[in-house]
């Protein structure tokens, strides 16, 4: 008999109620994992309890050896679009009891990277992003193994616009998948990048109607799962190495660039400023959405 014992793994059950307040989950009996991120049921309104909360359900699903596929998604038309100001202001204002110099490591630095190190270095199987629409934080979903998309959806990232540096892995999704002059051009200019553009580009894999965007993901599960677990496994890890390249060289890097310039700027989440972005990219979008830009075609 063993001297030690095994230490427990988490049960699903466990975890969907633990996490029930930000995504809602449902798993197949194969081990195919769907998860849907939500605010009060409704669509995403970005805070910083969910910023934390991505890394730990990451970091949680992927130490649970049945699960199999992951499915993730947003509730409603968009991936967030809304923004939780007084969940931020309690961390970063000092009137309110927040310390922001502690936030910029805590929240900012710690859990920001670990969204993105958790995402592709603690799920060891394969990822599929139904991305529903616009919103911020894209390199969430676009990091993912297969994204299909909206054929409305719009992508963009306006850091730059938000009087912030775009160092929190954004950058490193843009340039790995666009190639830097695309890139750096979307982020400086806070570039809008309509469905087609983006499945041109590479940003996503394919465009599915968004009433189908679920159904779809499935489909692509089914596909993944028709191999044995262990090669569905290993071929992840060869797909994943480009992507554990670019944090590597990368990542911790840009966030202290970004922590940096957030410190000496005295800059604060608001939703007026992100509401003011989402204004000029629904401007914006509606060019695109004709097939135009400045009177000109949109290419």
């Amino acid at each position: 008999m063993s001297l030690t014992n095994w230490i427990p793994t988490p049960e699903f059950k466990e975890y969907k109620e633990l996490f029930k307040e930000h995504f809602e989950m449902e798993r197949r009996d194969d081990g195919v994992l769907y998860v849907c991120m939500h605010t009060l049921g409704g669509e995403v309104q970005w805070n910083a309890e969910l910023h934390r909360a991505i890394w730990q359900l990451f970091r949680t699903i992927g130490s649970d050896p049945k699960n199999e596929v992951l499915i993730f998604t947003a509730k409603g038309d968009n991936w967030m679009r809304g923004f939780d100001t007084d969940s931020w202001a309690q961390i970063e204002e000092p009137a309110l009891g927040g310390d922001p110099k502690r936030a910029t490591y805590e929240n900012m630095f710690y859990d920001g990277r670990q969204m993105l190190i958790s995402l592709i270095h603690d799920i060891e199987f394969p990822t599929i992003c139904a991305f529903p629409g616009f919103g911020f934080h894209t390199e969430i979903g676009l990091m993912m193994d297969i994204v299909i998309a909206s054929d409305d959806a719009i992508i963009m990232d306006d850091h730059y616009g938000f009087g912030l540096v775009p160092g929190d892995g954004i950058h490193s999704c843009f340039i790995e998948l666009m190639g830097i002059r695309r890139a750096s051009y979307a982020m400086w200019m806070g570039k809008a990048i309509d469905a087609k553009t983006a499945l041109d580009w590479g940003l996503v894999s394919e465009l599915v109607p968004k009433e189908k965007l679920v159904e779809r993901a499935y489909e692509i599960a089914d596909r993944l799962m028709s191999q044995p677990r262990v090669t569905r496994r290993v071929t992840t890890q060869v797909f994943r190495r480009q992507w554990k390249q670019r944090i590597v060289n990368d990542l911790d890097g840009a966030f202290g660039m970004e922590m940096y310039v957030d410190l000496v700027t005295d800059e604060r989440h608001t939703d007026e400023k992100v509401q003011a972005i989402i204004e000029a990219e629904g401007s914006e979008a509606a060019f695109l959405r004709e097939g135009r830009k400045d009177g000109m075609k949109f290419e």
